[in-house]
């Protein structure tokens, strides 16, 4: 590459790629538009390829700046994470690990987890977020997240995983309901109940487990009402909406008028594992991976 390259011509490139727009990404970087549209001149000079197509109406990549958007979008966010882990061991602290979970693993594994390395690692700031399965593949892909909890039986290339946790599954009922845990036999009880299930994009693997457990109960459910906000099952379930089956840990951190009964005789289990990016560079990552 050209010594006359700068990080700010990547910087001041990668905003018109992803604006496609001279003008409107002069406006985001706050600069002239005749100065950015100079600054892609300059690099474009020294990389001796043209990265932008422009007419009248639109501009668009050529190849060569699909590519280099694409590599850029990943080089400045590893540089943005390097600057980071930097100015954190100056104040002080080993670094920084950002999480991504579905809801679940918050009611039990994560707390547990977090308070043993925070013992082994007391210096370590953590970022969690919940988001839903897709969301954290897309956030491990573009580094966005370090770490994410999912329940998903595949992953891309380039992602690894490992399994943390096998948990059972739970009928969930309003408190007044008729079963209990001292009359109920089976799900085929409920036939004719409507259900308040997780939305199938939730998880599609989680969903085909849950429709195994009706599918040997000699029934397709009534799927009144879907979600991915457990929450809001439980709130239908406690208003009489339906009935539901949730991982067993959810039953932990809800204080609403339901009950669960816990489905021990199936062999069905949802299995929630941990994901990460196997190109990610982050050295407290590696100290996370090794406790797990």
């Amino acid at each position: 590459m050209s010594n006359q390259i700068e990080v700010r011509h990547l910087k001041y490139f990668l905003a018109v790629a992803e604006e496609l727009h001279f003008r409107k990404a002069a406006e985001r970087l706050f600069i002239s538009q005749p100065g950015l549209s100079r600054q892609i001149k300059q690099l474009e000079e020294s990389l001796g390829t043209r990265l932008f197509e422009r007419n009248n109406r639109k501009v668009q990549l050529t190849s060569a700046g699909v590519y280099l958007k694409n590599e850029t979008q990943l080089h400045l966010k590893h540089l943005d994470h390097m600057l980071k882990h930097t100015k954190l061991l100056g104040g002080g602290l080993e670094g920084q690990l950002k999480l991504g979970y579905v809801g679940s693993a918050m009611q039990n594994f994560i707390p547990e987890l977090l308070l043993k390395f925070r013992r082994l690692h007391p210096t370590i700031h953590f970022k969690l977020a919940e988001l839903d399965n897709q969301k954290q593949i897309e956030s491990l892909i573009s580094h966005d997240i370090d770490l994410g909890f999912i329940r998903l039986d595949h992953v891309p290339k380039g992602l690894q995983t490992k399994t943390v946790f096998k948990d059972t599954f739970s009928l969930v009922l309003p408190k007044n309901h008729h079963l209990n845990k001292d009359n109920f036999k089976g799900l085929f009880q409920l036939k004719e109940a409507p259900f308040i299930l997780f939305e199938k994009s939730y998880s599609p693997a989680y969903f085909e487990k849950v429709m195994q457990l009706f599918e040997q109960s000699g029934f397709q459910p009534i799927v009144s009402h879907t979600s991915v906000n457990a929450s809001t099952i439980f709130r239908l379930v406690e208003n009489n909406f339906g009935v539901s089956i949730v991982p067993t840990s959810l039953q932990l951190g809800y204080a609403m008028d339901i009950q669960f009964i816990e489905l021990i005789h199936v062999p069905q289990r949802t299995v929630l594992s941990a994901v990460w990016n196997s190109e990610n560079r982050n050295p407290v990552l590696q100290k996370m991976l090794e406790l797990l």
